[in-house]
């Protein structure tokens, strides 16, 4: 009898393993556009620190972004146990809020000249070698900040993957969002770490002293980091906008009826097609959800300006 309860219980343990596994593999996907953007804002608000207080500075904001989740899972999960119905409109505000960050990095992209983020940037630089500015304050503020961006992309990802699980039962919900808060934590600052000493470790292979094939590789691998490195900042802040508007169109198709039933329609014809049926429905899906996504952004973005163009602000000064 006690053999065969073990052996229901290691039984019904892988059961809810596989089922963790499955889940957690979904949930994961369904975050990849947060996850690009909170790699790339992270990156981006560590950087602009002395070189030497990169890694201080990451381990700060990775502390921080700990206590994010550990405040916000138990609060997310215990929500999903007695408000199971406010899942459901939170992934909406979370969706809708996904396409309109989009949205206005790509406004900010388009209205912003390249003259002015480059003397964004050399302030920040000015910053950095400037004897008379309080680099411990400089840090602080750093650190604050990223740690306030970690939170409101932290609670996205929570309420994406408490969507995802909303009808598993609650050790799978606590396995799942339990797994992915860890991995995601981890992960990210640890590809974050990378980026940051991407050019310093390009700057220690560049430096490598001798005439050996071995040497002028090392040489060679560093100045490609060195080139590389702020490509690939530009490059995973371009993803992380893109995938935003994917995933939080998606996830606004699946909440909005009429749009859920549109994408239906257009799979169904996409897969009737003779040749590459399959390749062109996985296709319209994605064209259709980031267009969406991203119509969805605009009109967000432009209800944001309307209504604080109605509030009341400074009066204008007179120019005459």
């Amino acid at each position: 009898m006690a053999g065969t309860s073990l052996l229901t219980l290691l039984d019904d343990i892988a059961t809810l393993l596989d089922d963790v596994s499955v889940l957690t593999k979904v949930a994961a996907k369904k975050t990849a556009g947060v996850l690009g953007d909170d790699l790339a804002l992270n990156a981006e608000q560590v950087s602009g620190v002395r070189a030497e207080r990169e890694l201080p500075v990451v381990w700060a904001v990775f502390k921080g972004s700990a206590v994010n989740k550990l405040i916000m899972v138990p609060i997310a999960l215990a929500l999903s146990a007695f408000l199971p119905w406010i899942i459901t409109p939170l992934l909406m505000l979370g969706g809708a809020f996904l396409c309109y960050e989009g949205f206005e990095k790509v406004a900010h992209r388009l209205l912003h000249s390249a003259s002015e983020d480059e003397e964004e940037h050399k302030e920040r630089l000015k910053a950095v070698v400037d004897e008379k500015v309080d680099m411990v304050e400089f840090e602080k503020n750093r650190i604050r900040g990223a740690i306030r961006t970690d939170a409101i992309l932290s609670a996205e990802i929570i309420v994406i993957v408490l969507g995802t699980v909303q009808e598993a039962d609650l050790v799978t919900r606590v396995a799942v969002l339990s797994v992915l808060a860890a991995l995601i934590t981890i992960g990210v600052y640890g590809l974050v770490a990378g980026i940051v000493k991407l050019d310093d470790i390009g700057m220690h292979l560049v430096d490598k002293d001798g005439g050996s094939r071995w040497t002028r590789f090392q040489q060679w691998t560093g100045g490609l980091l060195l080139r590389l490195a702020p490509k690939l900042m530009k490059a995973l802040s371009v993803l992380g906008t893109a995938a935003m508007f994917l995933v939080g169109g998606g996830i606004l198709v699946h909440g909005i009826p009429p749009a859920a039933e549109a994408l239906h329609h257009i799979e169904e014809l996409a897969h009737s097609l003779s040749v590459a049926g399959d390749f062109a429905a996985v296709l319209a899906a994605i064209v259709f959800n980031g267009l969406l996504g991203f119509l969805a952004g605009g009109l967000l973005v432009g209800l944001g300006i309307g209504v604080k163009r109605l509030l009341p602000g400074k009066p204008e000064e007179s120019s005459g």
